[in-house]
């Protein structure tokens, strides 16, 4: 196995403000032959695609930032503090200001507010805008994109600190304090609205739902399972953020399982083993999750079984995945974006962006495909 990501020892955030990488423990980190990323063949695509506008809202530096979707216009931010807002179909530049502050974390907006997380624990307010409303200090560094729902934001800071703040004032109203492994991924864990609720991947392998109102447990369940002698072995963090697909929330771990489970309950519909550091994206039949070596696999939603899987993209470090149509998209780490054939996972066209790493989660905007990279490219790619 390999961790590509950098580690965090949970220990050391009680001795320091901000997180300690621990790359020196991680025997696995120098790449071997066999881990080079496999070259691009020609392709002859049959599917059109094009790049129907891009912006440069500035780079993420060494964070991970996620455009998000409200209405007919998505909000993006940058690790320099700016965040704009952009018409959806044309790109065309609805406001852009600054937060004051390096961010670190971004963007979660439920149509009336927009939040952003500073990489001093700063949660930050706006309206829709542009104007700042409120800002609030959690304990540590703030690395998943904050969320709102039913009145409340909810952020989680890197110490597993899940706090819950009035979204009109910026009150603290509840703090759910979790347990952290040893060791966890530096990535950004993300969380969901649903209804009343709030679902939250967790350190471990761990998916929670939490009252919005109050904080309170719904239910607690394991996607991914600890296995091995080491910490780094047991490593099984969940990858991305979990998807709400009808009754259905599904997820993935690194080092684990992806899975579906009942959003009311969080019991299990089905578990596969799969390692990977980002999130999955689910449609009326199937989960598609990228694993950490570069495959591409469909499960279908209701049984798990395998539909397909692609092999040809082998460590070119794959982005979580974005159904839309008859296709699949998934970047890479030289920002192309992939597109194959969701019924048997051919390839069917590609793009290309800025030539850096696309990291965060893409989204589908009207007949646009939003995906923001490493150095700060938000690119709308059409399928035609």
């Amino acid at each position: 196995m390999r961790i590509s990501s950098k580690l965090v020892g949970v220990g050391v955030l009680a001795l320091m403000t901000g997180c300690s990488t621990l790359n020196s423990l991680n025997p696995f980190a120098s790449k071997s032959k066999g881990d080079q990323p496999a070259p691009l063949v020609e392709l002859k695509g049959s599917m059109a695609v094009r790049t129907a506008w891009k912006l440069d809202i500035g780079k993420a530096g060494s964070y991970q930032f996620s455009p998000a979707l409200t209405g007919n216009t998505v909000v993006v931010a940058a690790n320099s503090g700016d965040i704009a807002r952009v018409e959806a179909s044309s790109g065309k530049l609805l406001w852009r200001v600054k937060a004051g502050t390096e961010l670190s974390a971004g963007v979660g907006t439920d149509g009336n507010l927009i939040v952003v997380g500073g990489t001093k624990g700063t949660l930050l307010a706006f309206d829709m805008d542009g104007k700042k409303l409120w800002n609030a200090q959690l304990s540590s560094e703030i690395l998943s994109s904050p969320v709102v729902g039913q009145g409340i934001v909810v952020a989680r800071s890197l110490d597993n600190r899940i706090v819950g703040f009035d979204a009109r004032t910026g009150e603290k109203k509840w703090t759910v304090q979790r347990i952290a492994p040893p060791l966890t991924l530096r990535t950004a864990p993300g969380m969901v609205v649903a209804g009343n609720d709030v679902i939250i991947a967790q350190p471990a392998g761990r998916l929670s739902s939490l009252v919005l109102a109050t904080g309170a447990p719904r239910w607690d369940v394991e996607v991914g399972v600890a296995r091995g002698a080491t910490e780094l072995e047991r490593v099984t963090d969940i990858g991305g953020a979990p998807v709400l697909f009808e009754d259905d929330v599904c997820a993935v771990s690194y080092q684990g399982r992806v899975g579906c489970f009942e959003l009311a309950t969080g019991s299990a519909r089905w578990t596969r083993d799969l390692s990977s550091e980002v999130g999955v994206a689910v449609d009326q039949r199937f989960v598609f999750a990228s694993d950490d070596k570069g495959a591409l696999y469909a499960f279908n939603r209701d049984t798990g079984s395998n539909a397909w899987k692609n092999d040809k993209l082998a460590f070119r470090r794959l982005s979580t995945p974005l159904s839309y149509g008859r296709a699949v998209a998934v970047g890479d780490y030289q920002g192309i974006v992939h597109f194959l054939s969701r019924e048997d996972g051919s390839f069917l066209a590609r793009a290309a962006t800025d030539g850096s790493p696309i990291v965060g989660s893409p989204l589908v905007a009207g007949s646009n495909l939003i995906f923001q990279t490493q150095n700060g490219t938000v690119a709308a790619i059409a399928v035609e």
